[in-house]
C-alpha cells in the first residue's frame, strides 16, 4: 500500500500560517512535535520553505524542494520540478524506507497544489490571530473528518497555547 500523504502544519484561528516568510508565532512545544512527526519520512516543501529553514537539509529525513526554476540546487535534498514528481519521488523513498508517510510540510502553495492528494493532516491550530500574508488553504468539513484532538502542553518557550487536531479524509480517496 502507497505511503499515505499526510500535512504537517501549524494554523493561527484566522487561517494564518507565515508572516515575511517566516512562522508568525514561537512555539518550541509545536516544532518539537514537527520533528517527531517528520522524522524518518519523506518531507516535501516548495523552494521558499526551504530557504527558511534555518538548517538545511532537515537531517533524518528525505528533503524533496520543489521548484520550477530549473538550475535550482538544494545541496542535500532532492530537487523536484513538479508536485507529481515530487510525491512520486517521496513515496518510493517511503516504500524503500518502510514508512507508511509521506509529510508535506509547505507552504501554502505546496499545500493547495497536493491537498486532493491527501489523506491526513496533523493541525496544529495555534490560539492566536497574528498578522500574517500567508494562509492555509480552507478545509471542506464534508471532505475532512477530525479522529483525535489533544491540547499541547504549553511551555515556557511558547508564545501561545495550541492543540493538535488530526484530520482524515472522510470522502472518497486520496488521489494523485
Amino acid at each position: 500500500m502507497p505511503a499515505v500523504i499526510t500535512f504537517v502544519v501549524a494554523v493561527a484561528r484566522n487561517g494564518v500560517i507565515g508572516r515575511d516568510g517566516q512562522l508568525p508565532w514561537r512555539l518550541s512545544t509545536d516544532l518539537k512535535l514537527f520533528r517527531r512527526l517528520t522524522m524518518g519520512k519523506p518531507i516535501v516543501m516548495g523552494r521558499k520553505t526551504w530557504e527558511t529553514l534555518p538548517k538545511r537539509p532537515l537531517d533524518g529525513r528525505d528533503n524533496i524542494v520543489v521548484t520550477r526554476d530549473a538550475a535550482f540546487r538544494a545541496e542535500g535534498a532532492i530537487v523536484a520540478h513538479s508536485v507529481d514528481d515530487a510525491l512520486r519521488i517521496a513515496r518510493d523513498l517511503a516504500d524503500a524506507r518502510g514508512v507508511d508517510e509521506v509529510a508535506v510540510i509547505g507552504g501554502a502553495e505546496i499545500y493547495r497544489a497536493t491537498l486532493a492528494a491527501a489523506g491526513r493532516i496533523y493541525l496544529t491550530e495555534v490560539d492566536a490571530t497574528p498578522e500574517g500574508d500567508t494562509l492555509f488553504p480552507e478545509l471542506d468539513p464534508a471532505v475532512w473528518r477530525e479522529v483525535s484532538r489533544e491540547p499541547l502542553e504549553r511551555g515556557p518557550r511558547d508564545e501561545f497555547g495550541a492543540e493538535l487536531r488530526v484530520l482524515e479524509r472522510a470522502v472518497g480517496m486520496a488521489s494523485s
